[in-house]
């Protein structure tokens, strides 16, 4: 509710989608009664991001902010994004700068993100990017839905660098805006394995559907060696095996450019504390 609160104070005044994953707390009787203002879509089951793409087929707009129930977006942000997003025609995604709250204190990853080592055209508004933060990011409507959106079966953690490699494999660019600025309030209702565990998953299931075979198995060493030695980084194991199945079937190797991404952000994905799972 306080989310919601925020974003009707923006002076863009977006139109607004709100979709609900199958909570069973009250929230959808909330919005209806305080914020009629929305569109609301209540789902019956939580289909993680897909929820993005449910929200995001319901708009007409050229550009969506995506905005989770635990951050919010700056009072002029969306314009600086949609103004890059005008001048850029070849741009599909725009990350912004991550302020942690309480306290408005910059994001670690921020830092990364800052200092991108991936090469980009000179007319990019800000460093390119391999991945980016779907709660912090504005996309191009045309550019996510060519690309089918999220993959259903990630559900939620990590599901963005599959389509970050989807979108670079169609030509389409990524990067960091430090004058959009978001606001994240971490959520406490959050399990933390359970979200190491999908995330390690999916981490490992992008690795084997888009990366060629050398570069897969050095990240497959990297995660699995930086992921605690405990029982919920086994069942994430396991879980991947499980999809093998549909991985091997699924398999693209991403275009030699697309992959230059990737390759020039292992180093930092290696010592990032940020980006790894340790919950």
């Amino acid at each position: 509710m306080r989310t919601l609160e925020r974003l009707r104070a923006l002076p863009e005044q977006p139109p607004m989608v709100v979709v609900d994953n199958g909570s069973a707390d009250g929230t959808v009787d909330s919005v209806r009664r305080l914020h009629g203002w929305v569109r609301l879509v209540s789902l019956p089951n939580d289909v993680g991001a897909v929820a993005r793409t449910i929200g995001i087929r319901l708009l007409s707009t050229p550009y969506v902010a995506f905005c989770d129930d635990d951050t919010w977006w700056d009072p002029g942000a969306l314009t600086v994004a949609a103004d890059a997003l005008d001048a850029c025609p070849g741009l599909a995604v725009v990350t912004g700068r991550i302020l942690v709250e309480p306290g408005a204190r910059e994001d670690p990853i921020d830092v990364e993100l800052r200092e991108s080592p991936v090469e980009g055209p000179a007319w990019l508004p800000g460093p390119a990017l391999a991945s980016f933060l779907a709660g912090a990011s504005v996309v191009r409507r045309d550019a996510y839905l060519s690309t089918g959106g999220f993959e259903p079966r990630l559900w939620l953690g990590g599901e963005e660098e599959l389509l970050a490699a989807d979108l670079a494999a169609a030509g389409w660019e990524l990067c960091y805006l430090p004058s959009a600025v978001v606001h994240h309030e971490p959520s406490r209702q959050r399990d933390p394995r359970l979200r190491r565990r999908v995330g390690l998953r999916n981490t490992l299931w992008f690795t084997w559907l888009r990366r060629p075979v050398p570069a897969a198995l050095r990240r497959t060493a990297v995660v699995l060696r930086g992921a605690p030695r405990d029982r919920t980084t086994v069942l994430a194991g396991l879980d991947a095996l499980r999809g093998l199945g549909w991985v091997l079937g699924s398999r693209r190797v991403l275009p030699a450019y697309a992959e230059r991404r990737f390759l020039a952000v292992e180093q930092q994905q290696a010592t990032s504390t940020a980006r790894r799972y340790v919950g």
